[in-house]
């Protein structure tokens, strides 16, 4: 008998309903029967807004709670913003399709008709709450005052209008998936700020053992994402990193080869340890391995340790 109910499990904020909205729709276009219903489900990530998240500790903050409804049998598949997904999923559970990648470079957004980061006035303040922005920010303008900025893509940008901040920084994708690219002032080179692992992509979790699940939604994987997300989420496994330290990685995939540039720094931004490698699109994970081993034989460990060493709550 064909299954025609569907349940995805999502968090409740604007950009998630957004991701599992465009998901069911894409479900009901393969076939306009199936019945698709969205589960929301508040996760440890949007219960604390008063505290950085490299403090909250553990990892899956945004995504445990959503995967433990799936295993009670409670929703049939998760809509995850992939740079929130861990590298380490729950037995029984698997992450078999990465959608098409938005623009997974980060968003310079500034007041005063700023253009772009290098315009940015001496000791002006920047609102961002990643480890991965403030160390490459500091490391281009160790000038700036960084301050923690939490809460959804609307309330950051309020806050900003509100003259809180001279600029803040968000991924470009969510700022366009929420209809506001019109206050986008600049999309920052990734020589300037490498995105997060998975940045842009939207990923799809589902139980191992369902087959009517795993079948359909294999239909929604974008292959050339899918393996350039691989490559980078192995990269951050070598690194045993999760989303919440000073991490970053990009790949992309071009004329047959993988190129990849992966980044490890120092929270105040003095150190930097990057690197890049190729390599085929066959074999992504063995790619983003190898580069993380590169940035470990290059110092990378000490870093992380220094970092885990301050603030422990972040591994």
């Amino acid at each position: 008998m064909t299954k025609h109910k569907i349940v995805i499990a999502t968090r409740g904020s604007k950009l998630a309903l957004w991701q599992a909205e465009w998901i069911k729709s894409e479900l009901e276009k393969i076939d306009s029967t199936y019945e698709v219903e969205l589960n929301i489900i508040k996760t440890t990530g949007d219960k604390i807004l008063d505290v950085p998240l490299a403090q909250v500790g553990g990892k899956g903050l945004f995504v445990k709670e959503i995967e433990e409804a799936m295993l009670r049998g409670e929703a049939d598949l998760a809509v995850h913003s992939m740079k929130d997904v861990p590298t380490d999923l729950p037995q029984g559970l698997h992450l078999p399709t990465i959608t098409k990648r938005e623009d997974p470079r980060d968003a310079f957004i500034a007041g005063q008709n700023m253009k772009s980061f290098l315009d940015l006035p001496q000791g002006a303040t920047v609102g961002t709450s990643s480890l991965r922005r403030i160390c490459q920010l500091l490391n281009k303008r160790p000038d700036l005052k960084i301050t923690q900025l939490r809460g959804n893509v609307d309330t950051r940008l309020r806050k900003l209008e509100e003259g809180q901040f001279d600029a803040i920084i968000l991924a470009t994708a969510g700022v366009k998936r929420l209809g506001h690219a019109d206050k986008i002032s600049e999309k920052m080179a990734t020589d300037i700020s490498l995105p997060a692992i998975g940045q842009g992509a939207v990923g799809i979790e589902c139980r191992v053992d369902d087959e009517f699940i795993n079948n359909l939604i294999a239909k929604l994987d974008h292959y050339e994402t899918s393996v350039c997300v691989r490559a980078e989420r192995a990269f951050l496994k070598k690194l045993e990193g999760g989303c919440q330290v000073p991490i970053a990685a990009y790949a992309q995939l071009n004329d047959g080869k993988v190129t990849m540039s992966g980044l490890v720094g120092s929270v105040d931004g003095k150190t930097l340890i990057k690197d890049n490698l190729e390599g085929t699109p066959e074999e992504p994970e063995i790619l983003g391995t190898s580069l993380a081993e590169k940035l470990l034989a290059k110092g990378a460990k000490e870093i992380l340790d220094e970092v885990y060493k301050n603030n422990p709550e972040a591994k």
